[in-house]
């Protein structure tokens, strides 16, 4: 008699897929490691900063750094955008600046021949890395401008849709001292951000070597790790790790309890004046997976969702006045929040 088989069809294909997905992962998280090093090559002493930031790329959304100026933003994502292999433009948000001045404009040419027509001239928005630098300076009307493109991928001018290059991401940064002269981004523009990312000042040890290492007559340049190409299959791929019940569970519970009206918690109801959305629990499936790629893992854990509840729910909540007023800080709430998944 023949020997009987011990695997189905089915199960020899899902096996085959794994086995594919694992060597794709395996690739990625070799370029990553390359352009991480790439990075911290130029960029001292924020490794927590630079991880989010590519975690936001790889999870294919947007980013707001906040900081006080002086702190490597710009250079940040200048040198994303090179060791990405992202073409990257910048654009100073003024309260002059107008919504044609990001997504581009028509204007009314005439030929040789005396016809006219009209010819569209892209804005700087058509690019794959947009720096919108001090984005709160901008009047809401412009905001709006952005709003459309970071979510849909495309802007509309004159009636006439014209999409966006891909990948496309925006790195916007705020100053968090400074708020003369500045609109406060709406809630609906915030919770397109997937990660709001504070940098800090640099310890002791940093700063001493950002001043020999800046002010020397000699300079790093970083270099090109990742293609578009490649970014956007490790952007594929990371939608197709698998994540456990476990994980989607405590997203699901981290994301409710930070809304006062769903929530048992006393100190969310006492504290928060309105929570997150489900765009907050999307990000967290998406960053959590990018999050374990970057790590070397397959799946991600309940300990990814714990480290990357900060960046995800600090700008989707905001805290009630008397909460303020005693001093509490979202901060303290989204600790409070991560201890009720313990």
């Amino acid at each position: 008699m023949p020997p009987q088989k011990n695997s189905s069809p089915a199960t020899e294909n899902s096996s085959a897929v794994t086995k594919a997905i694992e060597k794709s992962a395996e690739k990625a998280n070799a370029q990553l490691a390359t352009a991480k090093e790439s990075i911290g090559d130029i960029i001292l002493g924020q490794e927590n900063v630079v991880d989010l930031a590519i975690t936001a790329i790889l999870s294919g959304g947007h980013t707001l750094l906040v900081g006080v100026p002086g702190l490597a933003k710009t250079l940040l994502v200048e040198t994303l955008g090179t060791v990405m292999g992202l073409e990257s433009k910048r654009v100073q948000f003024t309260p002059d600046l107008m919504p044609a001045d990001i997504v581009g404009s028509e204007v009314l040419e005439e030929t040789t021949k005396g016809k006219r027509s009209f010819r569209f001239i892209p804005g700087p928005v058509f690019c794959q890395l947009l720096m919108a630098d001090e984005i709160n300076r901008a009047s809401p009307r412009t905001q709006s401008a952005l709003l459309q493109a970071m979510q849909e991928r495309f802007v509309t001018v004159a009636g006439v849709r014209h999409d966006l290059p891909a990948p496309f991401h925006v790195l916007a940064t705020q100053n968090p001292i400074e708020q003369e002269g500045t609109y406060p981004l709406p809630e609906a523009q915030l919770d397109r951000f997937l990660f709001q990312i504070d940098v800090e000042f640099p310890t002791l040890a940093t700063e001493k070597e950002i001043l020999i290492a800046t002010t020397g007559a000699g300079s790093m340049r970083a270099k090109r790790a990742v293609t578009p190409k490649q970014l956007i299959e490790m952007q594929t791929l990371i939608r197709k790790l698998p994540i456990g019940e476990s994980v989607v569970n405590a997203i699901l519970t981290l994301v409710r309890n930070a809304r006062p009206s769903q929530t048992n918690l006393p100190a969310i109801k006492d504290t928060v004046s309105w929570g997150p959305g489900p765009r907050a629990g999307q990000a967290l499936m998406l960053a959590t997976r990018a999050k374990a790629l970057m790590d070397g893992r397959l799946s991600p854990s309940i300990d990814d969702v714990l480290d990357l509840a900060e960046p995800v729910l600090k700008h989707r909540m905001a805290l009630s006045f008397a909460a303020r007023a005693d001093g509490q800080t979202l901060k303290k709430t989204i600790e409070s929040l991560k201890d009720s998944l313990a």
